[in-house]
């Protein structure tokens, strides 16, 4: 399984940042805007709080493992691929949502003036920070679950039992 690169991130969340104020601004041209929803911003911080949960859990499972504690419940590696899977998929999900309402947040920056646009605004933004924590979230989820580095692949060298 790949890790995750966060250049390719990076690009997904600027890619859909252009293309949504390109879109907002035809279509603020054309009609009224869609509104921003406020349950973005806690759907995404939601989603960030589970990968959250995810990863301590598993990492608290995997040091319980180390350290050989007698009560300690092991980790399933079909279990530890599905959550790195998770992580993965919700990361990209998370860029693009992130980067098609920071398009539409630098959009509603030019009219703070007006109270309704300001609120979308203000909901954009905490979209794109729920976003960016789905993203840090996937990302330590992805390290707790990632397998220690085998010497003994990487140099060649036969080990020494």
């Amino acid at each position: 399984m790949k890790e995750l690169r966060i250049r390719l991130l990076a690009g997904v969340f600027a890619v859909a940042g252009v293309l949504s104020w390109a879109g907002a601004r035809l279509w603020n041209s054309v009609g009224t805007l869609p509104s921003v929803p406020l349950a973005a911003p806690v759907v995404l911080a939601l989603i960030a709080v589970v990968l959250v949960a995810t990863a301590l859990s598993i990492r608290a499972r995997l040091k319980a493992q180390r350290e050989r504690s007698p009560e300690a419940k092991g980790v399933d590696p079909l279990m530890a691929a599905r959550a790195v899977v998770f992580g993965q998929a919700s990361a990209l999900v998370a860029a693009l949502v992130s980067g098609m309402y920071g398009g539409t947040g630098v959009f509603l920056l030019e009219s703070l003036d007006i109270p309704a646009r300001r609120d979308q605004a203000i909901y954009a933004g905490f979209s794109v920070l729920a976003g960016i924590a789905v993203i840090v979230a996937a990302i330590f989820l992805e390290r707790v679950c990632k397998l220690p580095e085998d010497d003994d692949r990487n140099t060649g060298a036969p080990s020494a039992a």
